[in-house]
């Protein structure tokens, strides 16, 4: 083999993939333009009769409808009003109008209404809201729970049955408790009743209202629990 042969074929062997497809490119495009254009003669010579699918669509034509003459249209709402501008009316005022002075000679004190009379309100007649600045406190803490372990319910206690009674206290000016009455039930009538005979043993200090002693309704609870 002489030189000039063995040079064509080593550039043929050196020759990317890419290459020699883009090189065989238009014969595969042609020849697939070709098949296509048989096939699709071989279509329409065998089956002449083959259509398209119809997908058209028709609306169906809007109707109105005449309402009786029994039923009544309501007529459209009215338009909203606009604010009405505010318009400055003129008026003649007297420049000589004067008021007359209040003197007392001419209202003497002898002809004045009498003032109002104050009504006293009887603050232990029901618990009420009653101001003070310093809370009376509990003088006999000692007394009290003997007087809860005394009282206690057996047949509760034993059961471990237990609950809070909040009581009203009515307290006058010397720290007595002049009334109590239930504030908040227990939901035991029992227990409600023995906190009725331990507020019977408190003794308080009396409420300050700033530096005045004063009564006051105050609410304090009474808890019965098994230790």
């Amino acid at each position: 083999m002489s030189p000039a042969e063995a040079v064509p074929s080593a550039a043929h062997a050196a020759e990317t993939a890419n290459e020699r497809l883009k090189r065989s490119f238009s014969t595969w495009f042609w020849g697939a333009m070709i098949a296509a254009t048989i096939l699709h003669f071989g279509v329409f010579a065998f089956w002449p009769q083959l259509t398209a699918e119809d997908i058209s669509f028709q609306q169906a034509e809007v109707q109105t409808i005449e309402l009786p003459p029994e039923i009544e249209i309501p007529p459209p709402p009215k338009t909203i009003a606009r604010p009405a501008t505010p318009v400055i009316a003129a008026t003649n005022i007297d420049e000589d109008i004067t008021i007359a002075p209040t003197t007392f000679e001419e209202n003497p004190v002898e002809n004045l209404p009498p003032p109002p009379e104050e009504k006293t309100q009887d603050l232990s007649a029901a618990p009420t809201f009653t101001p003070y600045t310093v809370a009376p406190s509990i003088l006999n803490r000692d007394e009290v729970i003997k007087a809860m372990e005394r009282e206690y319910p057996p047949l509760l206690r034993d059961a471990g049955i237990g609950g809070t009674v909040r009581v009203y206290f009515f307290i006058d000016e010397t720290g007595k408790v002049i009334d109590h009455r239930i504030d908040q039930t227990s939901g035991h009538q029992a227990l409600d009743d023995a906190a009725l005979k331990v507020a019977d043993v408190y003794r308080f200090s009396p409420a300050l209202n700033r530096d005045k002693k004063v009564p006051v309704w105050v609410s304090f609870p009474i808890t019965f629990q098994v230790r």
